[in-house]
């Protein structure tokens, strides 16, 4: 996975793929939806942790790089 906004449209198409709303995957991270929507779109400044936990809840998984 490359820059946020790639980050996100992965998360989201996997998202859709579960079948799940950015509601229900707000819920299961504890967050809310328009976080959800700012890690989907790559706008905003969710932490890092969170956006790994949305990765992680839909079956993805960051991976570090080296710079």
């Amino acid at each position: 996975m490359g820059d946020a906004a790639d980050i996100g449209a992965s998360i989201r198409r996997a998202r859709k793929e579960a079948g799940i709303t950015q509601e229900t995957l707000a819920d299961l991270i504890g967050t809310s939806a328009r976080t959800v929507h700012a890690i989907e779109t790559g706008r905003g400044n969710p932490s890092l942790a969170t956006v790994a936990a949305a990765a992680n809840a839909v079956g993805l998984h960051l991976k570090a790089v080296d710079a």
